[in-house]
């Protein structure tokens, strides 16, 4: 049976073991996809290991995205422009590298929460290896500007450059004054995985704005719920993560599984 596993730490409480195996019984494919936790100063051994006794693909979260695109013999466009994977591959006797982070966000907001952000003000909170992995999807819809706000502005200035060749986007320390309410706010930052609150500025968000946290769950609960007293719309990333796991199926199988019952199961469950 095929082998795959998400390699992060900690990564005992991811849902991809779940969501792959639902993808593989809906394309009547059978699978092996399991958590591996790797030591903090040991990624690149345990990766090595799991490919060596046959492991087909690896899914890579926090904190080893970086350390996976290193780790690669070839990476794909979409990895080499945010200098992270999240996905790796054995293609023989070499590794190959990608990052579907940012497809399966433009696939959540676009066609699972019907936005349309061709000439949109978006802001997105942080400029860490999240916010590197969506950046470009997110340019090629052609929003109006998209700003990159984090605590550190020197850090965001160089995020934007970039990504400058690719669409208008700007730099911005944080907290900010936003001159008028954005279109969507994207928080890229760690501080709901970490449980540490995160205040929306003020005027940066009105009802007509919609405040999406790539974290999922209860982890987003509190920026997600201080959004919508501000009167945004608001999501957190579950949908994210089932679409970027679907395209990550797609590129180790050949085929792309149906993530809206995938996702509606998760939500189901979750309530």
């Amino acid at each position: 049976m095929d082998r795959y596993v998400v390699i992060g730490n900690p990564v005992a409480h991811s849902l991809s073991p779940a969501i792959h195996a639902r993808f593989a019984a809906l394309m009547q494919e059978s699978i092996e996809y399991s958590t591996l936790p790797a030591p903090l100063d040991a990624f690149a051994a345990t990766a090595r290991a799991f490919f060596a006794q046959g492991g087909c693909g690896a899914n890579v979260t926090l904190p080893f995205k970086v350390e996976a695109f290193a780790l690669a013999d070839h990476a794909s466009d979409a990895a080499r422009l945010a200098g992270a994977a999240n996905f790796l591959m054995r293609e023989g006797d070499r590794l190959v590298a990608d990052n579907t982070d940012g497809a399966g966000l433009v696939a959540d907001l676009t066609r699972n929460l019907g936005l349309a952000l061709e000439g949109k003000r978006i802001a997105m909170l942080g400029a860490g290896g999240a916010a590197r992995g969506v950046i470009a999807p997110l340019l090629q819809l052609a929003p109006r500007v998209l700003v990159v706000a984090n605590r550190t502005r020197e850090r965001a200035a160089a995020l934007a450059s970039h990504f400058a060749g690719l669409g208008p986007i700007e730099a911005s320390g944080f907290p900010f004054e936003a001159q008028e309410p954005f279109d969507v706010i994207v928080n890229a930052t760690s501080t709901s995985t970490h449980g540490q609150p995160l205040q929306l500025p003020e005027g940066i968000a009105d009802a007509s704005t919609f405040v999406y946290d790539m974290a999922y769950g209860p982890a987003a609960r509190a920026f997600l719920g201080h959004a919508k007293s501000h009167g945004a719309r608001a999501s957190d990333g579950l949908g994210m993560l089932v679409e970027q796991a679907a395209e990550s199926y797609r590129l180790w199988r050949g085929q792309r599984p149906p993530t809206r019952e995938v996702l509606a199961e998760l939500r189901a469950r979750a309530s």
